[in-house]
C-alpha cells in the first residue's frame, strides 16, 4: 500500500469546519490531497482551515452554502484555480433535526431539502462538467443510517433516503465510465450535532428523544468522526476504484 493514497488529488469537502467534515478534510490531507473546505461559518471554518495547515497541509477554506447555486459553482472553480484540478468531491453538508411530520410546515421542509438533497445534487450536477471530459472522478455522499432505518425527523430521514436513491442513479449514469459515486452512512457517531442532539437541543426536543431513543442509544458504542473519514477515504482512493453505487453504512454494528 502507498504510503499516501490520494497524492496529487484535488478534494472538496462540503461541511468542513467541525465533526466529519473536517476529519475528512484532515485524512484527505494527510494522505496527500489539496483539499477545498467549505462552510457557511465564515470563523469556524478560518480555524478549521488554520488547524490543518499548521499540520503543515495544502487546504483552502471557500465560505459558501450549497443551497445557492453560484456558492457551488464558487467552490468548484476555486479548486481549480488554485490546484489546477478537481478529482474528488464529499457531499457531507447536512441539517440533522428531529421534527415529526405533524410538527413539520412547509419552510421547514424547503430548508432542509435544500441542503440535504438540493446542494448535493447541485455538486454532483457540477462537478460532473469537470468528471465527463476527463472521464475520471469520485463522488462521495454523506447519508445516514436514517436513509434505511427512519427514526429521526421526517425532512432528515426522508431527505437522506432521497440521497440513497440519487446516488444509485447517478451510479446508473455512470456505469460505462471511470467515474464513480457511492454513499456512506454513518450511525451515531461523536460530533458536536450529534451531542446536542442527544441533550434535546434539536427541534423535537424530548418528545422526539423519546421517540428515537430505542433505536439511536440503546445499541453499542458510538461511532468516532475518523472511522467515517476512513470509510471515505476507502471510497476515494484505489482501493475503492470498482466500488460504485453503494450505500456502505458505518454504524458499528448498530444498525444491522
Amino acid at each position: 500500500m502507498q504510503a499516501k493514497m490520494l497524492n496529487g488529488k484535488v478534494a472538496i469537502v462540503s461541511g468542513a469546519s467541525y465533526g466529519m467534515g473536517f476529519s475528512m478534510a484532515e485524512l484527505f490531507a494527510k494522505e496527500g490531497a489539496k483539499v477545498v473546505m467549505t462552510a457557511r461559518g465564515r470563523d469556524k471554518l478560518d480555524a478549521a482551515v488554520q488547524k490543518i495547515r499548521e499540520q503543515g497541509y495544502d487546504v483552502t477554506g471557500v465560505v459558501a452554502d450549497n443551497k445557492n447555486l453560484d456558492d457551488v459553482k464558487k467552490v468548484i472553480q476555486t479548486a481549480l484555480d488554485v490546484y489546477g484540478n478537481l478529482d474528488i468531491v464529499i457531499n457531507n453538508a447536512a441539517i440533522g433535526e428531529q421534527k415529526m411530520i405533524d410538527e413539520t410546515d412547509d419552510e421547514w421542509l424547503e430548508h432542509v431539502y435544500q441542503t440535504n438533497v438540493f446542494g448535493p445534487f447541485r455538486f454532483i450536477r457540477e462537478s460532473l462538467k469537470v468528471f465527463l471530459p476527463k472521464n475520471e472522478g469520485c463522488i462521495i455522499n454523506i447519508s445516514s443510517v436514517n436513509g434505511d432505518r427512519p427514526f429521526c425527523g421526517a425532512s432528515y430521514t426522508s431527505s437522506k433516503g432521497a440521497i440513497n436513491t440519487l446516488t444509485k442513479n447517478v451510479a446508473m449514469r455512470l456505469i460505462d465510465t471511470n467515474i464513480r459515486i457511492n454513499a456512506v452512512a454513518p450511525g451515531a457517531t461523536v460530533t458536536p450535532a450529534h451531542l446536542a442532539n442527544k441533550a434535546g437541543e434539536q427541534p423535537g426536543g424530548a418528545k422526539m428523544l423519546e421517540y428515537s431513543k430505542h433505536f439511536v442509544y440503546f445499541h453499542g458504542p458510538e461511532c468516532d468522526p475518523m472511522d467515517q473519514a476512513n470509510a471515505c477515504l476507502f471510497l476515494a482512493s484505489d482501493m475503492g476504484k470498482h466500488v460504485k453505487g453503494q450505500v456502505i453504512q458505518v454504524c458499528n454494528g448498530a444498525f444491522l
